[in-house]
């Protein structure tokens, strides 16, 4: 691939907290379960990178030989790569794995050391990866309105007003819990959480769409779903993204691939990075939930 490097982070497409099998990249390559942590794969010594609560764990799951440990806060991987890079390495990375945040600190570091930090259409890992678990397509159930406190038609509304009060004209939701809460869904794709992963688009007029693998919807909940949104398959989201043409987009900054933002551009239109726009509208519920909960 022309690289002299490459960025393993423990991330999936949508930066979700637990991973499911087929996203475990950074368990595949050097043996660490952990749920948070990095490796920097160079042409020498690789490194993998964890926190406080992993030191023990990655010493005794990884070869030493092979990963050279690092503290994830005292030395981060930007840092450690601006002092390793050579003049004119090219360290690639997946840009669905990592955000446009993390992706501008990496820039940086390889820039102060004369190195390229490239983006890959094609993670070399996946291609080693010959066993690699298949995507989940655990079954998508609706959440019904008396759980959820609201019907996903009004929130959706809401969602709509509060575009249009910002002069935005469509936000792309990333993140699976955000979409759960909007749609009124739950599923099973991840372990802990009930959760579907996909993506969505709400633009401030007009139909949202969710993409979702449509293996993960029986009859009954695609009928329920298409009364709210057009439902199609994730590789659309790209297509569809050339309607943003000169309109503005708001992403999560925390959680929103470093991809999107740039198909977004790509397309002629203009990424905005925010908060995510639910988190706010989510945030009285749980309030009355903490409240009532109390004894």
């Amino acid at each position: 691939a022309g690289l002299t490097g490459f960025v393993v982070p423990h991330a999936d497409e949508y930066q979700s907290e637990y991973l499911p099998p087929s996203a475990e990249r950074l368990a595949w390559l050097t043996g660490f379960t952990g749920s948070a942590g990095a490796a920097l794969v160079p042409a020498g010594t690789a490194a993998i990178f964890v926190d406080g609560r992993y030191t023990l764990q990655a010493r005794g799951q990884t070869d030493g030989a092979l990963f050279a440990p690092e503290n994830l806060i005292d030395n981060p991987p930007a840092a450690w790569l601006a002092a390793h890079a050579g003049k004119g390495d090219r360290i690639g990375y997946d840009p669905w794995l990592m955000t446009a945040s993390e992706v501008r600190r990496y820039d940086e570091a390889c820039a102060s050391a004369g190195a390229a930090f490239v983006p890959v259409a094609d993670n070399p890992l996946d291609r080693v990866w010959s066993d690699r678990p298949a995507s989940p397509l655990a079954q998508v159930s609706v959440h019904a309105d008396r759980f959820a406190g609201e019907p996903a038609a009004e929130k959706i509304a809401r969602l709509q007003k509060r575009l249009a009060e910002k002069n935005i004209d469509a936000a792309v939701l990333t993140q699976a819990g955000s979409i759960a809460w909007l749609l009124n869904i739950r599923g099973g794709d991840v372990a802990h959480v009930p959760l579907a992963l996909a993506y969505a688009s709400v633009p401030r007029e007009g139909r949202p769409a969710l993409y979702i693998d449509g293996r993960k919807l029986n009859n009954e909940v695609r009928h329920a779903l298409e009364e709210l949104a057009d439902v199609r398959e994730p590789a659309a989201l790209g297509k569809d993204i050339a309607a943003f043409k000169g309109k503005s987009v708001l992403l999560d900054r925390a959680s929103a691939a470093d991809a999107l933002s740039r198909q977004i551009t790509e397309a002629g239109g203009t990424g905005t990075r925010g908060a995510d726009p639910t988190a706010i509208m989510k945030a009285p519920m749980v309030a009355m939930w903490l409240f009532i909960s109390q004894p």
